[in-house]
């Protein structure tokens, strides 16, 4: 990774109540721990509906991708932490799906960094 580039984050925006999250945290977590380069932040969608805006999170664990400011994707991945794993080195390597998300995407983004520094 280019020493010069912006910061890549993940945003895994999940529930408290959920099952399927609460599993996931300690493989996201450990991601984090894994790849400190990385920015890895939880968010409970109830605690932060507030942030959310529009966007109305069924499915869990729906993670955002973003380099600095330019969110990359949103949306569920299957709960197991390779598949976030590749799809992330897809998108900093410049992958087939590298483009910007749509700009709603891009206001979550920066609501979330915004809130969470």
């Amino acid at each position: 990774m280019n020493e010069n580039a912006a910061p890549w984050s993940v945003w895994c925006l999940c529930a408290d109540w959920c099952r399927v999250c609460g599993e996931y945290r300690s493989a996201f977590e450990a991601l984090a721990a894994a790849q400190p380069q990385l920015r890895c932040v939880w968010i409970d969608v109830e605690d932060e509906e507030a942030l959310l805006g529009e966007l109305d999170v069924e499915t869990f664990p729906t993670l955002l991708i973003a380099e600095g400011q330019r969110a990359h994707f949103l949306g569920p991945l299957p709960p197991q932490v390779g598949v976030l794993e590749r799809l992330l080195a897809n998108y900093q390597q410049g992958g087939a799906g590298s483009a910007l998300a749509p700009a709603p995407v891009q206001a979550l983004l920066q609501r979330l960094q915004a809130a969470h520094g």
